[in-house]
């Protein structure tokens, strides 16, 4: 492992250390309190997991898994089971579609999500790791219902020392996206990151707001990349579940950010999400600094939870 990638590690299993506690430690006493696999075993892990917010569906599966290998296997001891257990949850998280495409082409990232879940910080981090890898990167503030979200986007993108467009407050959003989306390709921008309002309650306008955005960058940026990004709250557990599928009715998701990460013990829910809702999760945060929101790595994330290097 690279000196880079065992910081990355070191920072990631750092920020799931709440998790580990909930969950990896009642998994090691139901390992090394059992003498026999039976149904009390697979019950009590069971319950583990799904207390760790895995969400009952995931769990399901990652047991019955479980219980078919050690069949196969003939296993007979607990202790024996629990790499198993391991491959298991990695093998739940798995999707098909993983690209960090926007990377590599002209793009239009729609950053959605409701108030307060850290897309405006995870917008700032995103342009400057993207400034940092050489890209011309421009934000477009089109969450013109708060005051406060442009400003603190203001703040960001003078931090990561990019450029940004924003309108008076109340504006269109539409319209905002349309400046945008024209300068951006003036001045031939890599990538486009968009904020977006994030209000779930009322769900047809945000709906035809949607509708309205994607038809602009549709007409004016057709060979564009397009991604739709929902950034979630890891300390929400399984309300961030149905954020997701809330937005996912709405538009159509390409991937999560997952925030808020270091000040949970409800980490499992990385787990539920990839695995019920089939859409990747691109980034974690596991903390304040730009380097704490880290591209997000199944396999990865489930040796850091279970500290295994």
């Amino acid at each position: 492992m690279s000196e880079e990638k065992k910081g990355l590690f070191a920072r990631l299993r750092s920020g799931l250390s709440k998790t580990r506690e909930n969950i990896v430690k009642g998994i090691d006493r139901v390992f090394s309190g059992f003498s026999a696999i039976d149904e009390d075993f697979y019950e009590e892990l069971e319950e583990i997991l799904i207390m760790g917010d895995i969400g009952v569906k995931a769990t399901g599966d990652i047991i019955e898994r479980l219980k078919h290998q050690v069949k196969e296997q003939h296993l007979k001891e607990p202790a024996e089971c629990k790499q198993l257990l391991v491959e298991s949850i990695k093998q739940q998280m798995q999707v098909e579609e993983t690209a960090y495409e926007f990377e590599n082409r002209q793009s239009v990232v729609m950053v959605i999500g409701v108030n307060g879940v850290g897309k405006t910080t995870s917008i700032g981090k995103m342009a400057a790791k993207l400034k940092a890898q050489g890209k011309k990167v421009l934000i477009v503030a089109a969450d013109t219902f708060r005051a406060a979200a442009g400003e603190q986007l203001e703040e960001w993108a003078h931090r990561a020392g990019v450029d940004i467009i924003s309108a008076r407050e109340g504006a269109d959003p539409a319209s905002v996206i349309f400046d945008a989306v024209n300068a951006a390709k003036a001045r031939n921008v890599d990538v486009l990151l968009c904020d977006t309002a994030g209000r779930l309650h009322n769900k047809k306008n945000l709906m035809e707001e949607l509708r309205k955005m994607n038809r602009i960058i549709d007409r004016e940026f057709p060979d564009a990349h397009r991604e739709n990004l929902i950034v979630l709250d890891g300390t929400t557990g399984q309300n961030a579940l149905a954020q997701a599928r809330e937005f996912g009715s709405v538009t159509e998701l390409t991937g999560i950010i997952l925030t808020k990460m270091d000040g949970t013990a409800k980490g499992g829910i990385a787990v539920a999400i990839q695995s019920e809702l089939q859409v990747p999760v691109k980034y974690i945060g596991v903390g304040e600094t730009i380097d704490d929101l880290q591209k997000f790595h199944a396999d990865e994330f489930v040796n850091a939870l279970f500290d295994i290097q």
